[in-house]
């Protein structure tokens, strides 16, 4: 991977666009929600949410993996929290992530070093975070096995 890339929009209609990112990968469509927009795609706050939600999941079965350790499936939630700044201008004022893998008769000990490292590796957190603050959990059979507040 080069140290930059470029993404291209194009305007198709009301506030749909077409994002091309190159590489072979497939174009996405982005809209707004109503009243500007119809939906017809994910808005530029859900694509922020999404960031460090699919970096830190990827980061962490990526640590798993070189430790050795079955994952089961694995969900993530983000949720973005929307505020009005002192001028009145909606803003994301925060980002939660929870990580929910299974890790069948895993003992929680044994994914201890991933837990403690997967953040570090995930430029897309950091980066966000210089920002606007992100919470992240790890939750594993109901069981809290990483918790950073945000």
């Amino acid at each position: 991977m080069s140290d930059s890339f470029l993404i291209e929009l194009e305007r198709l209609d009301g506030y749909r666009f077409r994002a091309e990112f190159g590489d072979g990968i497939p174009a996405l469509v982005t809209d707004e929600g109503p009243p500007l927009g119809q939906n017809g795609g994910p808005n530029p706050t859900r694509m922020l949410a999404t960031a460090p939600a699919n970096c830190l999941s990827a980061s962490f079965l990526f640590c798993l993996s070189r430790s050795r350790v079955e994952v089961g499936k694995l969900r993530t939630t983000a949720r973005a929290t929307l505020v009005r700044n002192e001028q009145k201008r909606l803003r994301v004022g925060r980002i939660a992530v929870e990580l929910h893998p299974e890790l069948p008769g895993v003992e929680p000990t044994k994914v201890q070093k991933c837990l403690e490292q997967f953040e570090d590796f995930c430029s897309v957190t950091a980066s966000v975070r210089a920002g606007l603050p992100v919470g992240v959990r790890v939750v594993s059979d109901g069981v809290v096995l990483y918790e950073r507040a945000s």
